[in-house]
C-alpha cells in the first residue's frame, strides 16, 4: 500500500512529551498518531470529546451528573425500605428518637 506524509506542526515541549509519552508505551510518534487515525477512519468519530466549553463548567456537569445519580439512588434506597412517604418532621423524629436511645444506651 502507497504511503504519504503527513506534517504536523506543534510546539517543541508539545512533541517531547509526546515522544516520551510513546516511548513509554512502547510506540512511536509515526505509529501513534497512525493509531489515532485508523480509529477515527474506523469510529467515525474523535476517541475523545470535543467541547466549546471550559474545564470548569464540564466539572460543574460532572459534579450536577453526580450529584443527581446520588439523589436518585437515594429515591430508590427510600422506596426499598418503605420510608419514602415520610416527611422531614417524620425523618427528624426518627433522628432524634436514635440519638437519645444512643445517649441512654451510653449513660
Amino acid at each position: 500500500m502507497a504511503t504519504s506524509n503527513l506534517t504536523v506542526r506543534v510546539d517543541e515541549s508539545t512533541k517531547r512529551d509526546f515522544d516520551t509519552f510513546c516511548e513509554n508505551v512502547g510506540l512511536n510518534a509515526t505509529s501513534a498518531v497512525n493509531m489515532f487515525i485508523k480509529t477515527v477512519v474506523r469510529t467515525r468519530t474523535l476517541p475523545f470529546t470535543v467541547t466549546d466549553i471550559s474545564a470548569e463548567e464540564q466539572n460543574n456537569m460532572i459534579i450536577m451528573a453526580r450529584m443527581k445519580n446520588a439523589v436518585q439512588s437515594m429515591r430508590e434506597q427510600s422506596l426499598a425500605s418503605g420510608n419514602a412517604d415520610m416527611s422531614l418532621d417524620d425523618i427528624n423524629a426518627e433522628i432524634a428518637a436514635y440519638r437519645q436511645e444512643r445517649r441512654s444506651k451510653n449513660a
